[in-house]
Formats: structure tokens, sequence, C-alpha cells
């Protein structure tokens, strides 16, 4: 799901992609991430069931609007862009950052309450 979803963004940045199908994916993800919906979430069941339909139903549609080549073009994308591993420096530098944080935070403390 990851793979197709990022295919589908660079589908809709592709030239090959019709002007349509871009604009389109950009009412499915418009829709998909906005806090209104045509059904308010809070009626239950209807309520998420227009996300359940409405939402897979507006990108199979966008799937078949946009050329079976291009889509190809970008799964390949798409592959390899979450075929690359995690970045463990990332990871560890926000611990770093967080820690030193901390560190200035307790450093600050100690040094107001002993005043």
């Amino acid at each position: 799901m990851k793979r197709e979803t990022i295919a589908l963004a660079l589908a809709a940045r592709h030239p090959g992609t019709p002007w349509y199908a871009k604009a389109w994916v950009g009412l499915v993800v418009a829709y998909a991430f906005s806090p209104i919906d045509l059904i308010p979430d809070f009626i239950p069941v209807l309520g998420l069931l227009d996300d359940l339909v409405l939402v897979p139903l507006g990108i199979t549609l966008a799937l078949r609007m946009i050329p079976s080549e291009v889509m190809a073009e970008c799964r390949q994308q798409a592959e390899r862009i979450t075929a690359r591993p995690s970045s463990w420096g990332v990871v560890v530098g926000i611990i770093i950052v967080w820690l030193g944080l901390l560190a200035l935070a307790l450093w600050w403390a100690i040094r107001a309450l002993s005043n």
C-alpha cells in the first residue's frame, strides 16, 4: 500500500499523466486528508464507511485514468524509494538532540534551585 501511494503521488507529478488525472488525484488526496467529510465521522457506521468506500474508489478511478506505462515507471521509482534502508544516523541524531535538551533543562533547573 505504501509503495502504491508513493507511485500515485509520483504519477501525479509525471509529465505523461493527463491533467484531468492529476486533478482527480489532487481531489482524492485532499478528501482523504481533509477533516471535513461528506458524512461526518461521528455518525455511527456511515461516518467511517465513506472513508472506507469513497477513498479506495477514488484511488481506483485515478489508477484507471493514468496511462499504464506511466504507472509502471512510477511504481519502479516508488520501489527504489521504499527499498532504501532507513537511516540510523537520523535516529541517533534526534536522540542526541533530545538528550542534550534534557541535560540543558536539568542544568538550568539545578542552577535555578541552588540560588
